[in-house]
């Protein structure tokens, strides 16, 4: 099975758990890592390898429910670098507006994280780089493995943990933060896009 298979039967199966996840959450069910596995048909075993705490799964499964659409969230932006900025700026307000829910989901992946036996971190949703690897895929002159990197710098610069370190650390409000962001996927495309 080649590797883009095998990472798009794994984005099936994470999504699976999350939408097994608010259907529980929905009807009000007590939700655990198992019975997340027997909603979404997946062995239990497979369900631990994505989610071995059920809070971090209840917490990820709130935040996925919140999340637009790719096409709501680019607009009419026609450019690729246009699309780019918006999705950034989408990603971190998306953080801003739920800042209380994304620095919850952070936490407890950062606990898992460390309580991890076998030194591996939790793997996240990603969906802002699924969001940026979509914008450059419809670019021809640009290479996978540019436009990994460019997702990557992208994904850096914006969501919670961008919103973290601008209000926490450099302590700006949310409009200084949110022209930095947009700043920052501005000077990013200019560096890295072809």
């Amino acid at each position: 099975m080649a590797v883009t298979q095998r990472e798009d039967q794994k984005k099936k199966t994470r999504a699976a758990l999350l939408d097994a996840a608010r259907a529980l959450l929905m009807r009000g069910e007590p939700l655990t890592v198992t019975a997340a596995a027997r909603e979404a048909g997946i062995s239990k075993a497979s369900a631990y390898r994505y989610f071995s705490d059920p809070a971090l799964l209840a917490a990820e499964a709130g935040l996925h429910l919140k999340a637009a659409p790719y096409e709501e969230i680019i607009g009419n932006a026609a450019s690729l670098r246009d699309r780019l900025v918006a999705i950034s700026l989408y990603f971190f307000d998306l953080a801003v507006t739920n800042e209380a829910a994304f620095r919850t989901y952070l936490g407890l992946n950062l606990q898992a994280s460390a309580q991890a036996q076998d030194g591996k971190t939790p793997r996240r949703g990603a969906r802002r780089i699924q969001a940026f690897l979509r914008a450059l895929e419809s670019e021809s002159d640009i290479r996978p493995d540019q436009a990994r990197s460019i997702a990557a710098a992208l994904g850096m610069a914006t969501g919670a943990e961008a919103m973290i370190a601008l209000f926490d650390i450099a302590g700006l409000s949310a409009e200084e933060a949110r022209a930095l962001v947009a700043e920052t996927a501005e000077a990013i495309c200019d560096r890295m896009l072809p």
